[in-house]
């Protein structure tokens, strides 16, 4: 070995625990970043969780958890009375409605991109969808209030209750009002929002089915939508599921347009094209003018149960895909 060889070797021998202490100290400070910023996430989400019920704890001493709840009457004016059943019915039915609304659309327009459309056509589907998504919501809101609730006025909602009127105007009561604003135009409107979201991962979805699976269905003789139906779909159904969660957790926290257009009746019963609210919506309608402590600290209230309902929905969501996830190629 000659005199170069000999300075290279020792060389190597000097810089390699250096470069093994640089990667030490490089992997544990990602670590410690990543989980500073991991805890940072969850702590932020206890803190909005303890902040909105300590705001709301006097309305929670005042009336009590299910007594605020249930409570059917809200009149911050004059009774100072308050209770959150009326708005928790009007985002559970908006919401679900939404989403029964606009699953299968989702499902099929998902479909069509990822199975049937040829790239570029595919291309112009996504970015249309994701346009959808990246309206704002106060933009839609003025869309429905121009154009969809007096379409929606004239040509559904009047000719029904002229119908009713004269063949049975016991139905009156229940249809509610033909105004145009109501919780059947918002669930519609809301239903529109909530489509990109569910046929985004739904396409995600769909798009991770190995390509064995589909060659497995069609070397048994399944024509397109047969391996779409029997061999895609069920392997894909955990993120379709998961999905249309999500969907609905985005409905329930929808705020603006709901509150443009669902014409913010804060009492029960609601009817089918009448008027309605929801939490968000009594939220942003109510808590500038919200003068009396009482009153902002029940609005607070509402807002720690719509967290705490949030929070339901996105767990389940985490629990169907986990439930239905892949391993292995098999459903677990």
């Amino acid at each position: 070995m000659n005199e170069s060889e000999k300075d290279a070797s020792l060389k190597e021998l000097i810089q390699k625990p250096t470069h093994a202490i640089y990667r030490w100290l490089g992997d544990r400070i990602f670590m410690t970043v990543v989980v500073l910023l991991g805890s940072a996430i969850i702590m932020l989400a206890f803190g909005m969780a303890w902040v909105l019920y300590g705001e709301g704890s006097q309305a929670l001493r005042e009336f009590g958890f299910f007594q605020f709840l249930s409570g059917r009457t809200w009149d911050p004016a004059v009774q100072l009375q308050f209770g959150t059943w009326p708005f928790l019915f009007g985002t559970l039915v908006t919401s679900i409605i939404a989403l029964a609304i606009s699953l299968f659309p989702a499902i099929a327009v998902a479909v069509v991109s990822a199975e049937y459309a040829p790239k570029w056509l595919s291309n112009i589907i996504d970015n249309l969808v994701q346009l959808i998504a990246a309206v704002p919501s106060v933009v839609i809101g003025i869309w429905g209030i121009f154009v969809l609730a007096p379409w929606m006025r004239d040509a559904v909602y009047m000719p029904i209750f002229m119908w009713a009127d004269v063949n049975d105007p016991g139905l009156l009561p229940i249809l509610g009002s033909p105004i145009g604003y109501g919780m059947t135009t918002a669930t519609i409107v809301l239903s529109l929002m909530i489509i990109p979201y569910t046929t985004a991962l739904t396409k995600d979805a769909i798009e991770s089915v190995p390509k064995e699976q589909r060659e497995a269905a069609r070397a048994l003789g399944a024509t397109r939508w047969e391996v779409i139906r029997m061999a895609v779909l069920p392997y894909a159904r955990g993120g379709i599921l998961a999905g249309a969660i999500l969907s609905l957790g985005r409905a329930i926290g929808e705020t603006m347009a709901v509150a443009m257009l669902i014409g913010n009746k804060n009492t029960l019963p609601f009817s089918i094209f009448g008027a309605g609210a929801t939490m968000p919506s009594v939220i942003v309608n109510e808590f500038r003018e919200a003068v009396e402590s009482l009153h902002l600290s029940s609005l607070m209230l509402i807002g720690f149960y719509l967290f705490i309902l949030a929070l339901v929905v996105n767990l389940a969501a985490a629990y169907i895909t986990r439930k239905y996830s892949i391993t292995a190629g098999k459903v677990v």
